[in-house]
Protein backbone atom coordinates (compact mmCIF):
# COMPACT_ATOMS: atom_id res chain seq x y z
CA UNK A 1 0.00 0.00 0.00
CA UNK A 2 1.07 3.62 -0.44
CA UNK A 3 3.07 5.30 2.30
CA UNK A 4 0.60 7.61 4.11
CA UNK A 5 3.40 9.75 5.58
CA UNK A 6 4.81 10.43 2.12
CA UNK A 7 1.38 11.15 0.66
CA UNK A 8 0.52 13.60 3.44
CA UNK A 9 3.91 15.30 3.26
CA UNK A 10 3.67 15.70 -0.51
CA UNK A 11 0.15 17.10 -0.27
CA UNK A 12 1.09 19.52 2.51
CA UNK A 13 4.15 20.73 0.59
CA UNK A 14 2.16 21.20 -2.62
CA UNK A 15 -0.51 23.21 -0.83
CA UNK A 16 2.18 25.45 0.66
CA UNK A 17 3.62 26.08 -2.80
CA UNK A 18 0.19 26.78 -4.24
CA UNK A 19 -0.68 29.14 -1.38
CA UNK A 20 2.57 31.05 -1.85
CA UNK A 21 1.57 31.86 -5.45
CA UNK A 22 -1.18 34.15 -4.17
CA UNK A 23 -3.74 32.51 -6.45
CA UNK A 24 -6.96 31.16 -4.97
CA UNK A 25 -7.38 27.39 -5.32
CA UNK A 26 -9.51 24.26 -5.08
CA UNK A 27 -8.15 21.05 -3.61
CA UNK A 28 -9.94 18.01 -5.01
CA UNK A 29 -9.50 15.11 -2.60
CA UNK A 30 -10.88 11.63 -3.24
CA UNK A 31 -14.16 12.71 -1.60
CA UNK A 32 -14.72 15.49 -4.12
CA UNK A 33 -13.75 13.50 -7.22
CA UNK A 34 -16.38 12.01 -9.51
CA UNK A 35 -15.77 9.21 -12.02
CA UNK A 36 -14.41 5.68 -12.17
CA UNK A 37 -11.14 6.29 -14.06
CA UNK A 38 -8.42 8.85 -13.45
CA UNK A 39 -9.26 10.53 -16.77
CA UNK A 40 -12.90 10.88 -15.79
CA UNK A 41 -12.12 12.23 -12.33
CA UNK A 42 -9.55 14.69 -13.67
CA UNK A 43 -11.74 15.93 -16.54
CA UNK A 44 -14.84 16.20 -14.34
CA UNK A 45 -12.92 18.30 -11.82
CA UNK A 46 -11.75 20.69 -14.54
CA UNK A 47 -15.24 20.91 -16.01
CA UNK A 48 -16.71 21.68 -12.59
CA UNK A 49 -14.46 24.74 -12.25
CA UNK A 50 -15.19 26.01 -15.74
CA UNK A 51 -18.90 25.72 -14.99
CA UNK A 52 -18.37 28.25 -12.20
CA UNK A 53 -17.43 30.82 -14.82
CA UNK A 54 -13.63 30.68 -14.77
CA UNK A 55 -11.76 30.85 -18.05
CA UNK A 56 -8.24 29.69 -17.10
CA UNK A 57 -7.21 26.80 -14.87
CA UNK A 58 -3.79 25.65 -13.66
CA UNK A 59 -3.70 22.04 -12.47
CA UNK A 60 -0.82 20.63 -10.44
CA UNK A 61 -0.09 17.28 -8.85
CA UNK A 62 1.21 16.40 -5.40
CA UNK A 63 3.64 13.82 -6.75
CA UNK A 64 6.31 16.27 -7.95
CA UNK A 65 8.54 17.24 -4.98
CA UNK A 66 10.58 19.55 -7.25
CA UNK A 67 7.58 21.78 -7.98
CA UNK A 68 8.17 25.45 -7.12
CA UNK A 69 5.92 28.47 -6.80
CA UNK A 70 7.86 30.01 -9.68
CA UNK A 71 6.55 27.26 -11.98
CA UNK A 72 2.99 28.24 -11.11
CA UNK A 73 3.62 31.95 -11.56
CA UNK A 74 5.27 31.33 -14.94
CA UNK A 75 2.25 29.27 -15.98
CA UNK A 76 -0.06 32.10 -14.94
CA UNK A 77 1.93 34.60 -17.00
CA UNK A 78 1.91 32.40 -20.10
CA UNK A 79 -1.81 31.75 -19.76
CA UNK A 80 -2.45 35.48 -19.69
CA UNK A 81 -0.55 35.67 -22.99
CA UNK A 82 -3.01 33.18 -24.49
CA UNK A 83 -0.77 30.11 -24.38
CA UNK A 84 -1.43 26.61 -23.10
CA UNK A 85 1.12 25.44 -20.53
CA UNK A 86 2.50 21.99 -19.76
CA UNK A 87 5.11 21.02 -17.17
CA UNK A 88 6.56 17.71 -18.47
CA UNK A 89 7.73 14.83 -16.28
CA UNK A 90 10.51 12.40 -17.10
CA UNK A 91 8.05 9.52 -17.56
CA UNK A 92 6.17 11.19 -20.40
CA UNK A 93 3.39 12.75 -18.34
CA UNK A 94 3.04 16.21 -16.82
CA UNK A 95 3.03 17.77 -13.35
CA UNK A 96 1.27 21.00 -14.34
CA UNK A 97 -1.18 22.07 -16.99
CA UNK A 98 -2.42 25.58 -17.70
CA UNK A 99 -5.51 25.54 -19.89
CA UNK A 100 -8.05 28.01 -21.24
CA UNK A 101 -11.69 26.97 -21.36
CA UNK A 102 -11.75 27.24 -25.17
CA UNK A 103 -9.14 24.46 -25.39
CA UNK A 104 -10.94 22.00 -23.15
CA UNK A 105 -13.12 19.21 -24.55
CA UNK A 106 -14.11 16.90 -21.67
CA UNK A 107 -14.96 14.01 -23.99
CA UNK A 108 -11.56 14.09 -25.71
CA UNK A 109 -9.71 14.58 -22.42
CA UNK A 110 -11.32 11.52 -20.90
CA UNK A 111 -10.04 9.41 -23.81
CA UNK A 112 -6.39 10.41 -23.34
CA UNK A 113 -3.97 7.68 -22.10
CA UNK A 114 -3.89 8.92 -18.52
CA UNK A 115 -1.18 7.51 -16.24
CA UNK A 116 0.52 5.89 -19.23
CA UNK A 117 3.75 6.64 -21.06
CA UNK A 118 3.14 8.95 -24.01
CA UNK A 119 0.48 11.10 -22.35
CA UNK A 120 2.49 14.26 -22.90
CA UNK A 121 2.72 13.67 -26.66
CA UNK A 122 -0.97 12.87 -26.94
CA UNK A 123 -2.11 15.95 -25.07
CA UNK A 124 0.41 18.12 -26.95
CA UNK A 125 -1.10 16.93 -30.23
CA UNK A 126 -4.59 17.63 -28.93
CA UNK A 127 -3.60 21.17 -27.98
CA UNK A 128 -1.99 21.68 -31.39
CA UNK A 129 -5.28 20.70 -33.03
CA UNK A 130 -6.87 23.69 -31.29
CA UNK A 131 -4.25 25.93 -32.92
CA UNK A 132 -3.04 26.97 -29.46
CA UNK A 133 0.60 27.83 -28.79
CA UNK A 134 2.15 25.45 -26.26
CA UNK A 135 4.60 26.68 -23.63
CA UNK A 136 6.65 24.04 -21.80
CA UNK A 137 8.01 24.45 -18.30
CA UNK A 138 11.19 22.65 -17.14
CA UNK A 139 11.04 18.86 -16.95
CA UNK A 140 10.65 17.50 -13.39
CA UNK A 141 10.71 14.06 -11.78
CA UNK A 142 7.44 12.83 -10.31
CA UNK A 143 6.89 9.84 -8.02
CA UNK A 144 5.11 6.80 -9.38
CA UNK A 145 7.29 4.03 -7.94
CA UNK A 146 10.37 3.34 -5.85
CA UNK A 147 12.73 3.81 -8.80
CA UNK A 148 11.45 7.38 -9.11
CA UNK A 149 12.30 7.93 -5.46
CA UNK A 150 15.82 6.64 -6.08
CA UNK A 151 16.23 9.06 -8.98
CA UNK A 152 15.04 11.98 -6.86
CA UNK A 153 17.60 11.21 -4.18
CA UNK A 154 20.28 12.04 -6.76
CA UNK A 155 18.86 15.57 -6.86
CA UNK A 156 18.37 16.05 -3.13
CA UNK A 157 19.06 19.79 -3.27
CA UNK A 158 15.87 20.27 -5.31
CA UNK A 159 13.67 18.50 -2.74
CA UNK A 160 12.34 19.99 0.50
CA UNK A 161 14.03 18.60 3.63
CA UNK A 162 10.74 17.27 5.04
CA UNK A 163 10.10 15.26 1.88
CA UNK A 164 13.70 14.18 1.50
CA UNK A 165 13.75 12.62 4.97
CA UNK A 166 10.76 10.40 4.14
CA UNK A 167 12.22 9.42 0.77
CA UNK A 168 15.47 8.38 2.40
CA UNK A 169 13.54 6.19 4.85
CA UNK A 170 12.23 4.16 1.92
CA UNK A 171 15.71 2.81 1.23
CA UNK A 172 16.57 1.67 4.72
CA UNK A 173 16.99 -2.15 4.88
CA UNK A 174 14.26 -2.48 7.50
CA UNK A 175 11.74 -0.51 5.48
CA UNK A 176 9.81 -2.41 2.81
CA UNK A 177 7.09 -0.68 0.80
CA UNK A 178 5.62 -0.51 -2.68
CA UNK A 179 4.56 2.92 -3.78
CA UNK A 180 1.37 3.39 -5.71
CA UNK A 181 0.74 6.30 -8.01
CA UNK A 182 0.20 9.36 -5.84
CA UNK A 183 -0.68 11.75 -8.62
CA UNK A 184 -2.79 14.72 -7.63
CA UNK A 185 -4.61 17.46 -9.39
CA UNK A 186 -4.89 20.61 -7.45
CA UNK A 187 -7.87 22.82 -8.05
CA UNK A 188 -7.89 26.32 -6.75
CA UNK A 189 -10.98 28.41 -6.14
CA UNK A 190 -11.06 32.15 -6.54
CA UNK A 191 -12.78 34.39 -4.02
CA UNK A 192 -15.89 36.41 -4.89
CA UNK A 193 -13.66 39.40 -5.57
CA UNK A 194 -11.20 37.57 -7.81
CA UNK A 195 -11.14 38.21 -11.55
CA UNK A 196 -12.65 35.13 -13.15
CA UNK A 197 -10.53 35.68 -16.25
CA UNK A 198 -7.42 34.94 -14.21
CA UNK A 199 -6.10 31.41 -13.66
CA UNK A 200 -7.62 29.24 -10.99
CA UNK A 201 -5.29 26.69 -9.39
CA UNK A 202 -6.62 23.17 -9.10
CA UNK A 203 -5.05 20.39 -7.06
CA UNK A 204 -6.28 16.85 -7.56
CA UNK A 205 -5.47 14.07 -5.08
Amino acid sequence: MANPDLFQALTKRTLQIVSASGLPYFHFTEKEQQGTTFGERFSNAIEAIYEKGYENIITVGNDSPQLKTSHILEAEQQLQLGKTVLGPTLDGGFYLMGLHNSNFDPHLFKKLPWQRFGLLNKISNLIASYDSHLFRLPVLQDIDNKEDVKTLLNFSKTVAASILKILQELFKPSFRITLKNVRICQSNFTSLYFNKGSPVLMQFS
